[in-house]
């Protein structure tokens, strides 16, 4: 999208807090120095999303009465080191990422794009959305799954599309349907989501492709948080298939968590565990993790990773951060951090230093 047109439809949304119950205009501006050491090459760089993601969104309610009211959520990822926005796909596939390079697509509200109606039964949605088989990595991990802090598994399925040999990110799916139950249910919830791959149903071996679906269920009070999930992308090279479960306890002083993952991509299997915590301390907080990783690949690949930060928080809204971590390969695995390089088999850290203003 051109910046004039951008400009042009985020006044447009603007306008429509007449007919709204209430437009918020809401965002993360995130940048960090990243720097990565490897055993074949170095790299230092400015980079995005050290402690969050960096984000431009506007979202709105209107109430319908009788305990009904319909929303929209529209969010796009941003790179706060060059201004570029990020990527999306339209259906799941290799086919949707389009031909622009990742980045240079122009501002594109690929982090969620909704519209929803609420009521005492629950929330129906449909657009662009979260997979319900991520959230439970994100609850788990001390720094959010970004940065150079963020876990084993993500690190795997992330930087090397371990679930994603199509184009899905096993973050965001297109083309969703979502149920949310009500938040009346004692603590306990549950999210079932379908996304369409959007193929023409011709017979072909490819006609599901990007096509699939998520459960997640859980409990959440007072200090503990239990969940699982569960979702299969389906592809004709081989089906994607995440699970997963986390808890964590929040005992004031302190909280921890723990995850478990299992991930399968056709005949490769991958499996994970990630143990966190997260102290306050003063007008900050103190991050630590440390997770582990294994795939069935040749040599059964393996990344062992600890992970140790601080958030300073100068006000609500403005926080300076720094997390250090290290990384350990085994069984050929290469892995490397902050954009280094290493060779299998040996080891790489990461620095990040940035700061993050929410408004």
């Amino acid at each position: 999208m051109k910046k004039p047109v951008l400009g042009v439809t985020l006044l447009a949304l603007a306008g429509l807090a007449a007919a709204q119950s209430s437009v918020t205009l809401f965002g993360i501006a995130d940048a960090r120095v990243a720097i990565g050491r490897g055993s074949i090459a170095d790299r230092n760089q400015l980079a995005s999303g050290g402690a969050n993601t960096s984000r431009l969104g506007v979202r709105g309610v209107e109430d319908l009465g009788g305990g009904m009211s319909a929303s929209f959520w529209l969010e796009a990822g941003l790179n706060m080191d060059d201004g570029q926005g990020s990527p999306t796909n339209a259906n799941n596939q290799a086919s949707g990422i389009g031909a622009a390079a990742a980045g240079r697509q122009g501002l594109v509200f690929n982090r969620r794009s909704t519209v929803s109606l609420s009521s005492g039964w629950g929330e129906l949605r449909a657009g662009r959305d979260y997979m319900p088989q991520y959230w439970n990595l994100y609850f788990a991990d001390p720094f959010g799954n970004v940065g150079v802090g963020l876990p084993m598994p993500a690190t795997y399925t992330f930087l090397t599309g371990f679930t994603s040999p199509a184009g899905n990110s096993g973050v965001y799916a297109s083309n969703t349907v979502s149920y949310f139950t009500p938040g009346n249910l004692g603590g306990f919830f549950g999210h079932v989501q379908y996304y369409f791959g959007e193929n023409p149903q011709n017979g072909a071996a490819t006609e599901d492709d990007g096509s699939g679906g998520g459960l997640r269920v859980g409990y959440a009070s007072g200090p503990i948080y239990a969940a699982v999930a569960t979702g299969r992308t389906n592809y004709a090279a081989g089906d994607t298939r995440q699970s997963n479960a986390v808890a964590t306890y929040d005992f004031g002083i302190a909280k921890v968590g723990a995850q478990i993952s299992r991930d399968k991509n056709g005949p490769l299997t991958g499996k994970g565990w990630l143990l966190g915590g997260w102290m306050p301390v003063g007008a900050g907080q103190i991050l630590a993790s440390y997770s582990r990783y294994e795939t069935t690949a040749t040599g059964n690949p393996e990344g062992k990773k600890l992970a140790l930060g601080y958030i300073h928080h100068l006000s609500k809204r403005t926080a300076l951060y720094t997390t250090w971590a290290r990384l350990k390969n085994s069984g050929g695995a290469a892995l490397a951090l902050n954009g280094a390089a290493t060779a299998p088999n040996t080891s790489s850290t990461g620095l990040d230093l940035g700061i993050r203003h929410s408004f």
